[in-house]
């Protein structure tokens, strides 16, 4: 009789460890301009391993985080408008997904992504799984389909912060904080 209990409840419990292990925190934004971008891990869609923002020092760069898959749209706004402005600088995209089960699952998850990227960016989209969390933490989580736009500059200081949702407004003062650092180059 034990036995049957258990088994009847095991469908239970999995379901309520999968749940607890996707629990969704609100978080505000701890990042602030003019301190260095906390380090995290991830790996790109072309299976390179990524430590920001130690592996982009000495250029800037404009990160663009989504945390659910509606933050896709965001994103796109965002790149459709920096590429309409001929900015040159460094972008790469940054999926941070947290929990213990989407951790479970990366693989088919990156897959996906991958099925709706062409394979040339596969290089820029670097995905967050185990720190996704962190960053989360760091650039805040409410509003999640807004995309979280980070500029930092070659030292991995942060210059600019955005986090309301894509416009032209907010995208003149992205150039106007990478202006004075257009000209630094690689080591």
């Amino acid at each position: 009789m034990n036995i049957m209990i258990i088994k009847h409840l095991l469908p239970l419990f999995a379901v309520l460890f999968l749940t607890a292990s996707c629990t969704s925190y609100d978080y505000p934004r701890d990042i602030k301009i003019g301190d260095e971008l906390s380090r995290f891990q991830g790996e790109s869609l072309a299976g390179q391993t990524f430590t920001l923002p130690t592996d982009v020092y000495g250029e800037p760069t404009i990160l663009l985080f989504g945390f659910v898959k509606e933050s896709q749209f965001d994103i796109d706004r965002w790149l459709i408008g920096l590429d309409m402005r001929n900015v040159n600088t460094r972008i790469l995209e940054v999926p941070a997904i947290k929990g213990f089960f989407p951790r479970l699952i990366s693989s088919q998850i990156d897959n996906g992504m991958r099925k709706g990227i062409p394979k040339e960016l596969w290089s820029i989209v670097i995905t967050v799984y185990e720190d996704g969390d962190k960053v989360q933490r760091m650039t805040g989580n409410k509003n999640p389909n807004n995309a979280r736009v980070v500029v930092i500059e070659g030292t991995g200081k942060v210059i600019y912060f955005y986090d309301e949702g894509f416009s032209v407004a907010a995208l003149s003062e992205l150039l106007d904080a990478l202006e004075p650092y257009e000209n630094e180059s690689s080591p």
